[in-house]
């Protein structure tokens, strides 16, 4: 790493926030190798620089990492296949090194995916009981009625166990094809698809439109960015995590 602002260093190393991380310098409580420092804007080196806060030492964390990715059809959500086939890593560029998808996406359903090296968040967003809202939007075959919506709403038994509830909008009804959107708080296997076709309206195209609010609005197919602060902290305030202060400076 290169050099940095002291407070950006504390902030970094989970002890405090950059704004409080000031006044504890202000207040003489920050050594750098050994010298008491008292100058928020003072910059330190991680690598070689020894800083103290009362006494103990800190320690750098690694600056986590936030993207949402447009994921087309076809590709695979992994690090890794064995069969040579395209994943979503393929896709992201060297400022992505080192994330992980948040979840699964099949590779038949584009949209919203969610990557970053955040394991906790990461575990909260994907676990059903954070209650963490996705969507989807689904074109069908068939013509969707108010009881195929009543009975989602109600929750039904798929061939791995009992499926939550789930809310479903027509947005157009056809005799031949319908549109929905479906808003779903688990993320079993393949689940949109098989509870539409337990309705008897096989899935013709998904796409996942949002993910905890984080949409691909102007972001082109195949396309990733990273997240704001604001976004990140929206995901936490969902997963009940205390806010951070996030940057995205790169060191």
């Amino acid at each position: 790493m290169s050099n940095m602002r002291l407070n950006r260093f504390i902030s970094m190393s989970g002890a405090a926030s950059r704004r409080k991380g000031e006044l504890i310098i202000r207040d003489g409580r920050i050594t750098i190798n050994g010298l008491i420092v008292t100058d928020p804007a003072c910059s330190v080196d991680p690598d070689h620089d020894t800083v103290t806060l009362d006494g103990n030492t800190l320690t750098c964390n690694h600056e986590r990492q936030y993207f949402v990715l447009n994921k087309p059809i076809g590709v695979i959500v992994t690090k890794k296949d064995t069969h040579g086939r395209t994943t979503v890593m393929n896709l992201l560029g060297k400022d992505a090194a080192g994330v992980f998808p948040v979840g699964r996406l099949d590779a038949d359903t584009s949209g919203v995916l969610l990557l970053t090296d955040d394991g906790g968040l990461a575990y909260k967003l994907s676990h059903p009981s954070y209650q963490v809202e996705k969507i989807y939007r689904a074109e069908v075959y068939g013509k969707v009625t108010a009881e195929d919506v009543a009975q989602l709403r109600k929750g039904m038994d798929l061939d791995d166990g009992p499926a939550a509830p789930a809310f479903m909008t027509i947005l157009k009804k056809g005799q031949e094809v319908s549109l929905v959107d479906v808003v779903m708080h688990q993320g079993r296997k393949r689940q949109v698809r098989r509870m539409l076709a337990k309705l008897g309206h096989p899935v013709r195209v998904l796409e996942r439109i949002s993910f905890g609010g984080i949409t691909t609005k102007n972001l082109h197919m195949g396309s990733y960015r990273q997240l704001t602060e604001s976004e990140v902290n929206i995901l936490r305030e969902k997963t009940r995590i205390k806010q951070e202060k996030i940057t995205h400076e790169r060191t």
